[in-house]
């Protein structure tokens, strides 16, 4: 199991209300989330992204924990200050 799918099923185990609006939510969880592993995995802090950023690290926290209505340039801008790229696809519903 991928570590996406291990951190959702153990918070849909500890949080019932974080199970009961998953499915509505998920995509824009899932943004965070993928903004927060890609942070991790260059071994940086919130602090440390939003100095490369030139913002606050309550910004970087905001992002990961409220990715929902993110602009397409600030994830770009996430994506660069990591050292990474941003691709976008669309996919047909399921």
């Amino acid at each position: 199991m991928g570590d996406l799918k291990k951190y959702i099923a153990d918070r849909k185990k500890k949080d019932k209300v974080f199970a009961i609006g998953f499915d509505e939510g998920y995509e824009e969880f899932k943004i965070g989330v993928i903004l927060r592993q890609a942070r991790e995995s260059e071994g940086l802090t919130q602090e440390e992204l939003a100095k490369r950023l030139k913002t606050k690290k309550t910004a970087i926290s905001r992002i990961e924990n409220h990715a929902e209505d993110i602009k397409l340039s600030t994830l770009e801008r996430v994506a660069s200050a990591l050292g990474k790229r941003l691709e976008v696809s669309i996919v047909n519903a399921a």
